[in-house]
């Protein structure tokens, strides 16, 4: 199967071909046969996938299943995986079937609806798996739009506002790393099309097996290194999004439809710290080590703001919204202590959160599809008229605090312990967020399950159905097992990070201190 990851990224783009060119009609048979040929084709994907974790080797650091032939213009075509690479395509794959399943009860334009989750699919999966950067940058971008469509089309009352909030955030961003992708290939002083000598490097034919930019024949002095790195740092600093470019994130998820805060939480900010771990660290070394401490304070504070922050609102959303800021906070931190311990806790927390948010933004939907609000004040008691919801809330709400023997637990411990290694006041301010994210779950959590049952509305509500209950079995599956043997994970990325940290710290010009020149 050479052509695996190629056939795994494009084959829900297919699909929606298929939807777009041969399904006809909006009657409900026609609604239905959308519905079901986007879960089996989201299905046939992450079945698929599963021969990529099958064949992958943790212990080969370099890139595996790697498919390469030239595109338009010269422009290469490569995709491949490694350790730091592989979780975040099964993440999606896995996640993608239970999106699609959840939102079964749409009816308004659903072939379009399953049409954009489908395209989205595959842009994602582009993104994770593409080793040139022409191409992922063309995947990364490429993903605004039919997110900017679902929040736009299928969301709230606020849902235009939301969406353009959302495309221009993130896009403004990208436009500096295009900027900074222009700079290196002036800086690579070629201009070759195709395949360019070896030591050489082209913007189009730019790939990123060799780091630093050293390696691949591009000469930058520190001051230079510095400003790149800020350039694709405002990027995938809002993709995340970190403090203070956080904003644009909990109107968009209060306004995107169910399904799209799932992906949005769950796979769509993961492209901010993979770029991190891809491009940042091992491109940039010197500009890593020297904005390295500022990134790590940004962290924390926004552990701490947002998690403040999430303590005032009145809507279960934006709540939940703000909850993934303050736990993306952890991630960049991990990433940038340039260790072993923080770089595995954050690609673990990256992986733990996609099932932990996308379960609450799920629970969220659940009683948002019988009561039609999210206001937290429209709610009580609910454990009495719905105990298997409640008992699903709890335990995805202690997994979102922390609690060991979740995968939650694992990742905040990981990351928290390389951090210590590096920057003590950072690792102790940081820990605040734990106690902090306690207060606006438990409290949030009782406001909505415990208590008398004394409003009106609530009286008939019903409890989970059985497809409700089948979409929340697997991600409790998945979040006991992290949880509780999380070498599945760190087996498979301690080699590459182990290569990425090695590889960073040898770059340095001093090994753990940069040397800034002009």
């Amino acid at each position: 199967m050479g052509n695996l990851l190629s056939m795994i990224t494009f084959l829900p783009l297919v699909a929606a071909a298929v939807l777009a060119l041969f399904l006809r009609g909006d009657d409900a048979a026609s609604r239905l046969n959308a519905k079901r040929l986007a879960l089996f084709a989201t299905t046939a994907t992450f079945i698929m996938s599963l021969f990529i974790l099958a064949e992958f080797d943790p212990a080969n650091t370099g890139f595996q299943l790697v498919e390469e032939r030239t595109w338009i213009l010269g422009l290469s075509y490569r995709m491949g995986i490694d350790g730091i690479s592989v979780l975040f395509v099964l993440l999606t794959t896995f996640l993608m079937p239970l999106t699609i399943w959840s939102c079964w009860d749409v009816q308004v334009r659903v072939k379009e609806y399953m049409i954009a989750f489908l395209v989205l699919e595959t842009l994602m999966l582009g993104v994770f798996v593409a080793l040139d950067l022409v191409l992922f940058y063309l995947f990364f971008e490429a993903g605004l739009i039919p997110m900017f469509l679902i929040i736009g089309i299928w969301g709230g009352k606020e849902r235009i506002y939301a969406a353009f909030k959302f495309f221009l955030y993130t896009f403004l961003g990208s436009v500096l790393m295009l900027v900074a992708m222009i700079a290196m290939y002036r800086a690579a002083g070629t201009t070759c099309i195709g395949a360019c000598p070896e030591g050489t490097v082209s913007l189009l034919a730019f790939t990123f097996d060799s780091t630093p930019l050293s390696v691949l024949g591009i000469s930058v002095t520190g001051g230079l290194q510095t400003m790149l790195f800020l350039a694709f740092f405002a990027s995938f600093a809002v993709k995340m999004p970190m403090w203070p470019v956080h904003t644009w994130l909990p109107d968009a998820h209060v306004q995107a439809p169910t399904a799209g805060s799932v992906v949005l939480a769950a796979i769509l900010l993961k492209m901010g710290g993979y770029g991190f771990l891809r491009f940042s660290i091992p491109m940039f070394p010197v500009g890593s080590d020297v904005m390295g401490p500022l990134v790590l304070w940004l962290s924390a504070i926004a552990i701490v703001y947002t998690s403040l922050v999430a303590l005032a609102q009145t809507d279960m959303k934006k709540l939940i919204a703000y909850s993934s800021v303050a736990h993306m906070g952890y991630v960049t931190m991990g990433i940038f202590a340039v260790n072993q311990q923080g770089v595995d806790g954050a690609i673990f927390q990256m992986i733990s959160h996609g099932f932990i948010s996308g379960a609450l933004f799920l629970l969220v939907g659940v009683i948002y599809d019988r009561m039609h609000t999210r206001e937290i004040a429209a709610y009580g008691g609910l454990a009495n008229r719905m105990p298997a919801y409640a008992l699903v809330f709890m335990f995805f709400t202690m997994a979102n605090v922390g609690l060991p023997g979740t995968s939650g637990f694992i990742g905040e411990f990981l990351t928290l312990v390389g951090i210590f290694q590096v920057n003590t006041w950072v690792a102790v301010v940081a820990t605040s967020g734990v106690i902090l994210s306690a207060a606006y779950a438990l409290w949030l959590y009782r406001r909505v399950a415990f208590g008398a049952l004394v409003k009106e509305a609530l009286k008939s509500i019903t409890d989970m159905t059985g497809r409700e209950r089948a979409i929340f079995a697997p991600l409790i599956a998945m979040t006991l097992i992290l949880g509780v043997y999380p070498s599945l994970v760190t087996d498979k990325i301690g080699p590459s990070v182990a290569a990425l940290v090695a590889d960073y710290h040898a770059a340095l010009p001093v090994p753990g201190k940069a040397v800034a020149q002009n």
